[in-house]
């Protein structure tokens, strides 16, 4: 899109980031208002001390609770810690209704994730006479009226600093950042507030005194290809606002090729009981995320990082693919257990499901002689049975929300 008054010089794209605040706690806030008068969090398993905080609220994020740490260190902070059971297919629900308020305006929003969504405005903003600062303001406006939610709204030119600035300032605020904010808001803050900068590459950076925005602009895209390879030219054009890769329409098709989801703990785990934990709170969300999609993994992967960033994948092809969460849980423990210590510390860890086929896809089982002769129900009867139950849980917890049925987590025989 090109402007004449501006000697045929391309004109700026208008991208949107937004992003919900505390999603998952807000989402449980919105069906249990007396939550937002007290610290809470939503747990992996609020009945064990080893359950991992998936979210938390404001009131607990001031204790200093952290995201993806357990319960037993996240109470020792904050004695008074109300922890609830996750309910992916509750906010999957309010994640379709805030992008359906989000479509009123473009056809051009794309996921980011369950909470994120980029919005490209650029040749829609006029029918609504708006700035863009007031539209991404309407839309905190919006949505906080209509779904008690608040939102935090980035805008700019580009979507990396879009997002910067759905980051810049929260909860509920909206920051602008055009060509001309950049050196004002951008080049003060530190070279990891960049999208996809992890703490490598800040070590990286640190030994040649690049710290901020600042010191990076001063840097050629050679010497910055030299110092981080590839990611060096990405922050070269990410630093520079060079990055232009599209908003994809929300009616473009897109096919999964695999469901994933990891978490970084706030303290190393160790042992069978806090790794299990883990792996239960990420095998609950790939489940429910499979289900949602309508398909069921081959291949399940797990990832395993320990505190000195060395980190190790494995997989395992399944007999019949899955979506259930029990089946993931068991083969995720004996990847584990076959290829890591149990007495040693743990960073991160992944579980991803790929390798996907439909859901409804027909796949021959082998039954046991035993099986037949006992009369006992087939492996293919008793994994219909589970998914029977898991889906309706499914159904209920979007029909009902918090307080229909929640399944738990298996815990560790002792």
């Amino acid at each position: 899109m090109y402007d004449a008054a501006q000697n045929n010089k391309p004109k700026d794209r208008i991208i949107l980031h937004c992003d919900c605040n505390n999603f998952f706690a807000s989402v449980e806030e919105t069906l249990r208002p007396e939550l937002r008068e007290v610290p809470m969090a939503v747990a992996g398993d609020p009945e064990s001390r080893h359950g991992i905080i998936v979210a938390k609220n404001q009131k607990a994020k001031a204790f200093g609770v952290q995201t993806a740490e357990t319960i037993f260190q996240a109470k020792k902070k904050c004695p008074d810690l109300v922890c609830v059971p996750s309910h992916h297919s509750l906010y999957h629900e309010f994640y379709e209704k805030i992008n359906a308020i989000y479509l009123e305006y473009t056809d051009l929003v794309e996921p980011f994730s369950i909470d994120e969504s980029y919005l490209d405005v650029t040749n829609s903003i006029h029918l609504f006479k708006m700035t863009p600062k007031e539209l991404a303001d309407h839309l905190r406006k919006r949505i906080k009226e209509e779904l008690d939610i608040t939102i935090s709204v980035g805008v700019s030119f580009c979507k990396v600093f879009a997002k910067l600035g759905s980051d810049y300032k929260k909860p509920n605020a909206t920051t602008v950042i055009m060509r001309e904010d950049i050196p004002r808001i951008v080049y003060p803050l530190p070279v990891s507030s960049l999208i996809f900068v992890g703490k490598k590459s800040v070590e990286v950076l640190d030994s040649y005194h690049i710290r901020t925005c600042g010191d990076l602009v001063q840097y050629d895209q050679q010497t910055l290809h030299r110092i981080l390879g590839k990611s060096g030219d990405s922050l070269y054009t990410y630093i520079h606002g060079l990055e232009g890769s599209p908003v994809r329409s929300w009616y473009e098709k897109r096919v999964p090729k695999s469901i994933g989801n990891s978490m970084t703990f706030g303290h190393n785990l160790v042992g069978e009981a806090e790794l299990k934990a883990g792996i239960s709170a990420l095998c609950d969300s790939v489940a429910g995320r499979l289900r949602h999609a309508g398909k069921k993994c081959r291949t399940v992967q797990i990832g395993i990082r320990n505190p000195d960033f060395v980190t190790i994948q494995r997989q395992t092809t399944l007999e019949v693919p899955t979506f259930l969460k029990s089946e993931l849980i068991s083969v995720s423990m004996k990847l584990l257990k076959e290829n890591w210590d149990m007495s040693k510390p743990v960073r991160l860890l992944s579980v991803t499901g790929s390798e996907l086929v439909d859901a409804d896809e027909e796949f021959a089982e082998q039954i046991s002689l035993f099986d037949m002769a006992d009369n006992s129900e087939s492996p293919k009867v008793d994994r219909e049975k589970k998914e029977t139950i898991e889906s309706t849980i499914d159904e209920l917890r979007e029909k009902f929300g918090k307080g229909s049925i929640t399944l738990g987590f298996n815990r560790l025989e002792r």
